[in-house]
């Protein structure tokens, strides 16, 4: 019985956590911060950019297309390139 009580309380704590999304957001880069790796959009939305990813290749009235991850407050970019 303890065993079938600490396995349920597992899975209600598993249950519990934030669930990641994935989500695109197009729009005009407003800014590019390449210290904290970030880049904001024309709607107000910021996106957290992995070190890999170069925001140099970008720059700030570019239309693009970001492809992120929210978990909890955060978003995380995947991809960004240029809209169409």
């Amino acid at each position: 019985m303890r065993m079938l009580t600490c396995a349920a309380a597992a899975a209600a704590l598993l249950g519990a956590t934030s669930v990641a999304f994935a989500d695109d957001a197009t729009g005009k880069i407003m800014s590019l911060d390449t210290s904290k790796d970030l880049i904001t959009l024309d709607n107000g939305s910021s996106y957290m950019v992995p070190k890999g990813m170069k925001l140099s290749d970008f720059k700030v009235g570019e239309k693009v297309t970001v492809s992120y991850t929210k978990a909890g407050g955060r978003m995380d970019a995947t991809t960004i390139k240029p809209a169409t």
